[in-house]
């Protein structure tokens, strides 16, 4: 009995053994190989599903309820501000234990197009199911069709004025999550848009909802479209070289994707008054750039080699300027939406949709350089931060880093553009309004 029983605790421990060696093998190869090949271009954002479901819920309690719900404000105004104002959204109802009904975002920059104001779903723009699945156990989205009315809707009034503050307002959200506010189905918040609301939570949770955001398959498609003209331009420019003079010439190199840097490039009139005018506000001379700082400046990045298309993107006004397309240091070749051929991409959208193209091509570029102050650069530089953790990097100070960022409104090494990766460890979203959320060298 006595050797019975030892052998039947060998083979048992034998087989723990062996499981255990098969689960470090497996962690092994998540943490050292999966970085490696991201590195090298040999994973993207739609092949991640399974690394990035398991981080987004590490640290949550998997316990969002899906039979209590949260109703916000359409939610307006540019791209960036709406994908914020969606995850302040999506946080509060987080706080609130409650599943947050698929808002409507605005097609077009109601201050700019008021007679082409119209609401457009979540899902004509991001993947519902796709969204849910990135972010199972950190924030939950529903849609309206999974009401089952058995209560009925409190209106939540959002406080305003200067005397409204952050602290206010938190004690009121604290008060939503005891009954008798707890037992209502929905819990409808009325008033201001979700990108005035207070800011209670971290950089970090907000670049936890971003990066579940995951175009439909008929923008991201065009966006693929706009960078490959791209990357064409490029290989063209290298062919034409010769493998004896180009970086990229070696026939082998010519089968590779060819590098693009992204310049999103704010110098059309209403920015140049308004950054004017937050400069003489807050005291401080790096917020505006003229053209020539700009292209001067990223002709000075360090390691930067030549021949290199550099995509300009920038706002429609500016596309009959030809003078943003000269004086650009030689080997590198700028090109715009006219340029490439590809407008008629964008003419078929309304304003979101060409502004989320835009993002997704300077989002797919080996460089991008922005300014410091814009909400659509930072959250751009937010999410390369994110890929580039995600890869185990944190710092963007050494050579040959992957997916880096600069800032053109600050002055970096060597007369170039200024290192940009952004601060995760911020207590709000705050520091990217203001241009502070970036971590020096």
């Amino acid at each position: 009995m006595g050797l019975a029983s030892n052998c039947k605790h060998q083979i048992l421990f034998g087989r723990n053994l062996n499981s255990i060696a098969l689960i470090v093998i497996a962690l092994f190869l998540g943490v050292v190989l999966l970085p490696l090949l991201s590195g090298y271009g040999g994973i993207d954002k739609n092949n991640l599903d399974l690394v990035y479901s398991r981080s987004l819920s590490l640290d949550s309690d998997n316990g969002i309820r899906k039979d209590k719900f949260l109703d916000v404000p359409q939610i307006v105004w540019g791209l960036n501000n709406q994908k914020i104002a969606f995850a302040r959204a999506c946080l509060t109802a987080r706080m609130l234990n409650r599943t947050l009904l698929m808002p409507s975002f605005s097609a077009s920059l109601f201050y700019k197009e008021i007679d082409r104001l119209q609401p457009i779903s979540f899902d004509k723009l991001f993947q519902f199911d796709r969204f849910d699945s990135l972010c199972n156990g950190f924030v939950q989205l529903g849609s309206f069709s999974d009401l089952r009315n058995q209560t009925g809707v409190f209106e939540l009034q959002k406080g305003s004025g200067r005397k409204w503050t952050a602290e206010r307002d938190l004690d009121q959200l604290k008060q939503f999550i005891k009954d008798p506010f707890d037992g209502y189905e929905v819990i409808r918040i009325v008033g201001k848009n979700p990108f005035l609301w207070h800011d209670h939570w971290p950089v970090k949770d907000y670049a936890r909802v971003f990066e579940c955001l995951v175009l439909v398959e008929e923008i991201a498609k065009e966006a693929d479209r706009v960078v490959s003209k791209i990357r064409e331009v490029g290989k063209e420019i290298s062919s034409k070289i010769g493998s004896g003079q180009s970086d990229f010439g070696s026939d082998s190199s010519l089968l590779e994707p060819v590098p693009y840097v992204a310049v999103h490039m704010r110098i059309e009139i209403d920015w140049m008054i308004h950054c004017k005018k937050l400069e003489r506000k807050l005291n401080v001379s790096e917020i505006c750039s003229s053209r020539q700082e700009i292209m001067e400046r990223v002709g000075n990045i360090v390691g930067l080699k030549g021949p290199t298309v550099v995509y300009l993107a920038v706002a429609d006004s500016l596309l009959e300027d030809s003078s943003i397309l000269t004086g650009w240091k030689d080997g590198l070749v700028p090109v715009e939406k006219n340029k490439l051929g590809v407008d008629g991409i964008y003419k078929k959208y309304p304003y979101l949709i060409q502004s989320a193209i835009d993002y997704e091509v300077c989002s797919k570029a080996d460089v991008f350089v922005g300014n410091s102050f814009s909400t659509f650069s930072s959250l751009l530089a937010l999410e390369r931060t994110q890929k580039m953790i995600r890869m185990g990097v944190t710092s963007s100070c050494g050579a040959d880093v992957r997916w880096p960022s600069y800032a053109y409104n600050i002055l970096g090494e060597s007369n170039g553009p200024h290192k940009w990766m952004t601060n995760m460890s911020d207590s709000s979203l705050k520091a990217i309004s203001y241009g502070s959320n970036i971590i020096s060298c």
